[in-house]
């Protein structure tokens, strides 16, 4: 065993862990602190008592006078440190964030990673992206793609507000709210604009620099796309861009503009309406500026349109149209046009010129606004020649309307027993051939409803007394007829009549037997005029002399009528005869017959008589006549009348088995064999010749599940006719021939077929602004004489009644079973054979159809062929192609003196419609004076 030397253990440190007692030397020390503090070096003597100052109180009481003030504090206090204005943090809400992959919190460098299909919320901010870094340091937010063995993935998309943009990366500083974006993707308003750098100063200025803009679908490879070097983009208000110019489908062209504006307001503005150019070959009137003006957007309830026309010969037009509305009050448009037309140039043999215009008026009042009065308005009137040469209306339909009507009315109801009713109305009707216009300025009507005076206070009314009731009506006119050249002028109110007539109307109804029901009725008249006439002979110039007398006068009449008639009814069952579940399961027939006798007295106080004297003092003839003959309401009747009519309607339908036979809830369906086929005829017991009245006979059915409509009617006459072809009083049976003759017969057929006619589908109705606009200039509602079309706005493509949307979900593998077409047909024939003429009066059959031959071609036309003069009717072709973001159309009016052609290419969207390109032929207006 050997030792250690005490040195060698001093030196050395064993391999034992070294330890101390930490909780010990806590103790220790805090002892010690204890022992410092409170600790003294020797004993403190003990305390003596205080010993306390008595002070005496003093009682005297010394007053202040009242005038002088309690002192002021004069320190001045530093308001800045009281400053309300306190500074903001950095961030001034709270920043919501989220990441499907991971989200990292790097709290060395500030800042937090999110990665896939990351989020950032932050205000109206919002950020999507593949990955997202929040830099809390410089305020920033990064956000870009994911890239993988595949490419680029999850492309940020940054949304603003209301703005939306998706970039391939962007920067956003949340202290400033600007932003740099790369490569983004924005749209505004239906523009979309591409730009490789966009600077965002705010939420409401954007910079783009080499940015393409366009309205195309295909964003990836647009058809079209402007080229800008700049552009400055207010969201929602406005785009301004610099030196631009077009390609189409990458290829350059030279179309471009210095600069542009677009505005992008959602709200109603106002601005300059883009007019078409073109040249008017037809008539020599040169180059043209058409449909150019300023739209002014006055108010939310209330718009204006100022649109003009001019040609280099002089010509020129203009054009006011305005449209107004008030929620749940009333709606409606105005329309001003006027054209002063010059054809070829002054001193040539050719020259005409044309004064032209145009009112239309349309006014509807909600019916909510007040039940108790109404107030509507429906104007078109002008000048007769209007629509026929006029260069600038919209559609070519309207030249074939004759007539012009125009009605402005007044309603007011009073509520009580009975019920007052009144109506102010001013109408006016032009014939556009005569160039007649008859005017009312104004017609009064007013109306009682039934009284039944007789009826009792509860219960139901019974019986021929209590069922007597009787009516008021009144109405009053100032009727003026004149003619188109004198219309607005003093003379057109020379030849104007006014008048008043009163009805009392007395009726009452009962049945007898049960199954009889009769009415009886009587009505008194009471007519007032201001205008008679004097009729005589004037023996010195030997000529029959009227003079027109001023002043008022009036007749009364009378007359009675009763009817009875009964329905009836004939059912023939199918399914009793033995077959089993036929197809036709019942027929009904269902008859009304009924009897009237109508009595009308001969008024001849009213009537004078005055002779005709040669020139040898004999009297050679008498003439009779009524100073009430040109008056507004007709004259009174000279002829006593008894008559007796007699009437047979007969409607016959049918009930069909459903096609479906395992359908075992499927009802029969019911169809219409004949609808309402009536006879009609009458004998006058009074009259000494002639007593039977033609036989007049009208139906009409409709066919192939309800497309063909077929409308007929005939009149047949008992009596023969002699050599002069006049009728006699014999029967015609008796005078060789058949039981009735005859006289005149007529048919109309109207057919509509499309693709979804056997498919069971109801086809779409059209919602074209051109249609509603040739209706209301009295233009027809179906296209058998031309489609309508506004030329100067072809932004509406009807296409057969297809919406984009539904042409884009089209499969074109099963395109050609699918093809959309249409087809309408209107046939009219009538027959005359009065007095032994037998010919065929009129006879034309009118066509129009659509066809689709592909998702982008379109074919339509509308034409005629008049069988009686052996030629085709107004006709015009139309072809109609969809580009995509464009359209092209073209019509054709192929021959006539409407003969004419317009073709048509634009951009759809109404962002840049005024970027279109428009070339047409007037009509020759020469050919048609």
């Amino acid at each position: 065993m050997a030792f250690q030397k005490p040195s060698h253990t001093l030196a050395k440190i064993h391999l034992k862990g070294l330890r101390n007692n930490s909780l010990q030397i806590l103790f220790a020390l805090s002892f010690t602190v204890l022992i410092n503090t409170l600790g003294f070096a020797q004993e403190l003597p003990a305390k003596k008592p205080v010993i306390k100052p008595d002070t005496p109180k003093d009682t005297t009481v010394v007053k202040v006078d009242s005038l002088l003030k309690p002192p002021v504090n004069i320190k001045e206090i530093d308001t800045v440190k009281t400053d309300s204005i306190q500074k903001k943090g950095l961030l001034t809400d709270r920043v919501k964030y989220d990441a499907l992959g991971y989200v990292s919190l790097q709290a060395k460098k500030n800042r937090i990673v999110l990665y896939d299909k990351a989020k950032v919320k932050y205000q109206d901010m919002d950020i999507e992206a593949g990955i997202i870094v929040i830099d809390n340091n410089t305020n920033l937010i990064y956000a870009g793609r994911l890239k993988d063995s595949t490419g680029y993935s999850q492309a940020p998309v940054f949304i603003q507000g209301a703005n939306k943009v998706e970039p391939d990366s962007i920067i956003f500083n949340s202290d400033t709210r600007k932003a740099l974006i790369y490569n983004s993707r924005t749209e505004d308003s239906g523009m979309n604009i591409f730009a490789p750098v966009t600077k965002r100063e705010n939420d409401s200025v954007i910079f783009m620099q080499k940015a393409r803009f366009t309205t195309a679908e295909d964003l990836d490879d647009p058809e079209y796309q402007f080229i800008s070097e700049k552009i400055k983009l207010v969201p929602g208000k406005k785009i301004v861009v610099g030196p631009t110019y077009m390609e189409i489908y990458g290829v350059p062209t030279p179309i471009a503009l210095p600069f542009a504006y677009f505005p992008l307001s959602k709200d109603q503005t106002s601005g300059v309406i883009f007019p078409t150019f073109g040249e008017d070959t037809g008539n020599d009137r040169g180059y043209f500026v058409q449909n150019g003006g300023y739209y002014f957007a006055i108010s939310d309830y209330f718009d204006l349109a100022v649109l003009g026309d001019y040609y280099t010969n002089g010509s020129y037009g203009f054009r006011a149209e305005s449209n107004y509305a008030v929620r749940y009050r009333f709606s409606g448009n105005f329309s001003f046009r006027y054209e002063n037309l010059l054809n070829s140039e002054r001193g040539f043999p050719d020259f005409a010129q044309n004064k032209i215009y145009n009112i239309r008026w349309s006014h509807a009042q909600d019916g909510k606004a007040n039940p108790s009065s109404r107030f509507s308005a429906s104007v078109n009137l002008g000048s007769s020649q209007y629509y026929q040469q006029s260069i600038n209306q919209l559609n070519q339909s309207n030249f074939l309307n004759n007539t012009l009507a125009s009605s402005v009315s007044y309603s007011k109801s009073f509520q009580g027993e009975p019920q007052v009713n009144l109506n102010l109305a001013a109408t006016h009707r032009q014939n556009t051939q005569t160039e007649s216009i008859d005017l009312t300025l104004p017609t009064l009507q007013a109306s009682v409803s039934r009284i039944y005076p007789f009826a009792p206070k509860t219960g139901t009314k019974k019986g021929i007394i209590q069922n007597i009731n009787l009516q008021y009506n009144s109405r009053a006119e100032y009727r003026i007829s004149t003619t188109d050249s004198l219309f607005g002028k003093s003379e057109m109110f020379e030849d104007a009549l006014a008048g008043m007539q009163h009805n009392i109307p007395i009726a009452t109804n009962f049945k007898v037997f049960d199954y009889f029901s009769v009415t009886a009725s009587s009505s008194f008249q009471e007519t007032w005029t201001l205008n008679t006439i004097n009729r005589f002979f004037d023996t010195v110039n030997e000529e029959v002399v009227t003079e027109d007398v001023k002043g008022f006068d009036a007749f009364r009449t009378y007359n009675f009528s009763t009817s009875v008639g009964t329905t009836l009814y004939g059912m023939f069952d199918f399914t009793k005869g033995g077959k089993k579940d036929p197809r036709i399961q019942k027929i009904r027939h269902v008859v009304r017959p009924s009897l009237s006798y109508t009595v009308t007295p001969a008024f001849d106080q009213y009537y004078e008589t005055f002779d005709i004297i040669d020139a040898d003092g004999t009297t050679s003839d008498q003439v009779e006549f009524t100073r009430f003959q040109n008056g507004l309401f007709g004259a009174p009747g000279n002829r006593y009348s008894s008559s007796i009519g007699f009437g047979l309607g007969n409607n016959i339908e049918a009930k069909l088995r459903p096609k479906d036979s395992t359908d075992v809830n499927a009802e029969p369906k019911k169809i219409i064999l004949i609808n309402n086929l009536n006879f009609s005829t009458a004998y006058d017991l009074a009259a000494d010749s002639l007593n039977f009245a033609p036989v007049r006979m009208s139906g009409g059915t409709q066919i192939l599940n309800n497309k063909m409509s077929i409308n007929f009617g005939a009149t047949l006459d008992p009596y023969a006719l002699d050599r002069n072809n006049n009728k006699i009083n014999t029967f015609n049976i008796n005078n060789g021939g058949s039981l009735f003759r005859l006289t005149s017969a007529n048919m109309n057929i109207s057919y509509t077929l499309n693709n979804e006619s056997f498919s069971g589908k109801d086809p779409s109705d059209l919602n074209d602004n051109a249609l509603d606009e040739s209706l209301r200039s009295g233009g027809r509602a179906d296209d058998l004489f031309g489609k309508p079309q506004d030329f100067s706005n072809q932004i509406i493509s009807n296409n057969v009644g297809r919406t984009d949307e539904e042409k884009k979900n089209e499969k074109s593998e099963l395109y050609n079973y699918t093809i959309p077409w249409s087809v309408r047909l209107a046939y009219a024939v009538n027959y005359s054979n009065t007095r032994r003429d037998d010919r065929i009066s009129s006879h034309s059959l009118m066509f129009s159809g659509d066809i689709e031959l592909s998702p982008k071609w379109s074919v339509g036309g509308s034409s005629g062929y008049d069988f009686l003069n052996r030629g085709f009717t107004y006709t015009q072709l139309r072809f109609e192609r969809d580009l995509l973001s464009w359209r092209m159309n073209f019509s054709w009016i192929p021959f006539s003196d409407r003969s004419s052609w317009n073709f048509f290419i634009g951009i759809k969207s109404n962002f840049l419609k005024d970027l279109k390109y428009e070339q047409r032929r007037q009509p020759d207006r020469r050919l048609g004076n």
